[in-house]
């Protein structure tokens, strides 16, 4: 069986051919600048790498593209499109309509649509995706994957926020939790190498990048995440402040004169360790700044690590303990200083890592950087959200 997984952006397009046989991709590539002056294709297969520069002025054409290097004599890896058993479409928000992975019907896309303003930054290009592959491949089935529904196991004392009922009800205001995908593959990695039972686990997996979540995921199961209404909440990221008083809206409207969309432009895009460090959103940067005295990159590095230590505790508390830690994502699989210090002085959870082990390249392998006598197991797993994608796409059509 060959699955085609789409991850459509608001200028981009990522693709990846799976065989899902023995789950190895065959194929791999992304489109940029849609719509914009410049536009270009890279194809990576086992033949080899194409890059195609054409003007695409939406995302119909890029999917076409994609579909015309996917059959290339010399660097595509299908004779006909009739190869491609279905296609599943990475979608940012359900809304709380889809506790799962669904196929896609007029009226699923209907509701996503009525849903795109949870998320309108990702869901309308999502969207166009969904569209532009159902326009050029009418006749193969889709699925659409979401990255809240692993949180949908949340129970409401956990996702309710303290507001007026009615507004919960009436505006479906709140916590939905993002990248799921990554918390289900790791968290279900991480069972299979505890022994392959979810029954009685209690793991809290960190993806941690240009945007980082953490998740209480007990019997294979999400309890609590640290994201919310929208990926802005949690610990201190990239350029998002994370979890911060409200009323600091008002403030800084106050004194910048800045509107409401002026403000949350700030929180997402100005913030974070860029904000606080003044040198960059990249731990790789940030790190060797501190390790030549900066004091800003060491603050911003502080923050995200306290922020990460805070949410760590907060879900053992919720677990009733923890006998896994997971790390993923950018900054989970390769900046081991970050992960050094999240377990430093986390000996009251009985979390202790080898050095060594935690120093180890990332290699694409799961890492046990555990400790002799560590009464928690600590993990690297590098994630693979696409792999999830095409294996929910794979149980729907079964």
């Amino acid at each position: 069986m060959k699955i085609l997984v789409v991850n459509a952006g608001s200028s981009s397009l990522k693709y990846q051919l799976f065989d899902m046989d023995t789950e190895s991709v065959i194929v791999k590539g992304g489109v940029e600048r849609i719509g914009i002056r410049g536009s270009v294709l890279k194809h990576k297969s086992g033949k080899g790498e194409k890059v195609i520069e054409k003007d695409m002025p939406n995302h119909k054409v890029a999917m076409q593209a994609v579909l015309d290097v996917l059959v290339d004599p010399e660097y595509g890896a299908i004779r006909s499109m009739s190869e491609i058993d279905a296609v599943g479409h990475r979608v940012l928000h359900s809304g709380g309509d889809f506790d799962s992975s669904v196929l896609l019907t007029d009226e699923v896309l209907q509701i996503c649509k009525k849903n795109a303003e949870l998320g309108p930054l990702h869901m309308p290009a999502n969207i166009l995706g969904i569209e532009a592959c159902k326009e050029v491949m009418p006749d193969t089935p889709m699925a659409l994957v979401f990255d809240t529904a692993f949180h949908s196991t949340m129970p409401p004392h956990a996702y309710m926020y303290a507001i007026d009922y009615d507004d919960y009800k009436n505006y479906k205001i709140r916590k939905y939790g993002f990248h799921g995908t990554s918390h289900k593959y790791v968290s279900q990695e991480a069972i299979k190498y505890l022994g392959g039972k979810a029954e009685g686990t209690k793991i809290i997996t960190c993806h941690l990048g240009g945007g980082s979540s953490i998740s209480a995921v007990k019997d294979g199961k999400c309890v609590d995440t640290s994201m919310g209404f929208t990926p802005l909440a949690g610990v201190p990221m990239g350029t998002r402040s994370g979890d911060i008083d409200p009323a600091v809206l008002e403030f800084l409207a106050a004194k910048k004169n800045y509107s409401i969309l002026d403000c949350i432009e700030y929180l997402n895009k100005k913030c974070g360790v860029a904000g606080v460090s003044g040198v960059s959103s990249d731990f790789r940067d940030l790190t060797k700044a501190a390790a030549e005295g900066n004091g800003r990159a060491q603050l911003a590095i502080d923050l995200f690590v306290y922020g990460c230590k805070k949410y760590i505790g907060a879900y053992a508390a919720a677990m009733n303990g923890v006998d896994c830690l997971v790390f993923t994502a950018g900054i989970g699989e390769n900046t081991w200083p970050v992960r050094k210090a999240i377990c430093t002085d986390m000996d009251f959870l009985g979390i202790a890592i080898d050095e060594a082990r935690n120093e180890m390249k990332n290699d694409g392998n799961i890492h046990d950087i555990t400790a002799p006598g560590s009464r928690v197991k600590v993990l690297v797993i590098p994630t693979n959200e696409e792999l999830v994608i095409a294996r929910e796409t794979k149980d729907l059509l079964n």
